[in-house]
């Protein structure tokens, strides 16, 4: 009896499945690293070692131009900033050296819990859009009621400004009494989970169409729920298809918590508010978005490397 009809026979479905994916592997790997014995070795031919060499210099080439015109860009730039006839007084107010020191310790408090709104926000957006995302894609006529509130919620959400929303969530819901007094923050992490889940649930739900229909059937052929076929088989080809429009996602909400200061909540953008009161200076501010650029800038960074990786392997005919 073969292994993969005991597996079937024995109620594993997944593990049938899995078998014969690694029976696929190992039979393109040994078709691949089989050779004729006695070939002589592969050597490139002229033409090819030209090709490579002309490559080669092309690229040196590239680099110097891309350096050299990144350099005079910039001296242009900056020589016409210095310059200018009001550039003394923006650099006494914007980028006063003492005044952005003394303002660091104090916006840094307020940065930690803009961080620790972001993870909280970031737990329940993925959450919540998950569960909109399905919602939108039920079929049957019976989910019907069901897709048109996940519609009609998207579609108000993705239209209505962030900053309305968190004057609405934090200023309206309160005088509901439905809680105990609550922080800002609370209130500022619930607007953010509303608004943001929106978005993720449009991106997860494009996903999810992606997904080719044969994946679903071969899944329900093999014996698994449709509870198991969606978690299983369609969620993680639909996140892996998605995966760069949600990182971008998540770049944009970690600038918005700062908009929970709106609400009184003392997050960096309060702090530095306050410091430029007491300092009559406004490079509080710019300390504020040096800080909020290092908090996105390795976010940043994975999601273009994640982006230029997926397309490379899809121009190589790779499985994305």
């Amino acid at each position: 009896m073969a292994p993969w009809t005991s597996s079937l026979r024995s109620g594993s479905p997944i593990r049938a499945l899995l078998f014969c994916r690694r029976s696929r592997a190992r039979i393109r790997v040994s078709s691949t690293s089989s050779s004729v014995p006695g070939a002589p070795a592969f050597s490139p031919s002229g033409v090819e070692l030209d090709r490579r060499r002309y490559r080669r210099t092309q690229g040196k080439r590239s680099v110097l131009i891309s350096v050299a015109s990144t350099v005079i860009f910039a001296v242009v730039v900056l020589g016409v900033l210095f310059s200018s006839s009001g550039w003394p007084q923006v650099q006494a107010s914007f980028f006063d050296w003492n005044t952005m020191v003394s303002s660091v310790g104090p916006i840094l408090v307020g940065l930690w819990l803009n961080i620790q709104v972001l993870v909280v926000a970031a737990i329940g957006v993925a959450i919540f859009g998950s569960l909109l995302a399905i919602a939108r894609t039920l079929r049957g006529p019976i989910f019907t009621p069901i897709r048109l509130l996940a519609a009609g919620y998207t579609d108000i959400f993705r239209g209505v400004p962030v900053l309305l929303v968190l004057y609405l969530v934090g200023f309206g819901l309160p005088g509901l009494n439905l809680f105990d007094r609550m922080p800002a923050q609370f209130w500022g992490t619930i607007a953010l989970i509303l608004c943001y889940s929106a978005y993720v649930a449009e991106v997860l739900r494009a996903g999810i169409e992606a997904v080719h229909p044969s994946q679903r059937l071969a899944a329900r052929a093999l014996g698994l729920s449709h509870a198991k076929t969606l978690r299983l088989v369609v969620m993680p080809q639909a996140v892996r298809k998605v995966t760069p429009a949600l990182m971008n996602d998540f770049v944009s909400m970690q600038k918005d918590v700062g908009l929970i200061s709106v609400l009184g909540a003392v997050d960096a953008i309060r702090a530095a508010q306050i410091q430029v009161a007491q300092e009559y200076n406004f490079s509080p501010y710019v300390v504020a978005g040096i800080l909020f650029v290092l908090l996105s800038l390795p976010m940043i960074r994975l999601t273009d490397w994640f982006t230029a990786r997926a397309q490379k392997r899809e121009q190589i005919g790779g499985a994305v």
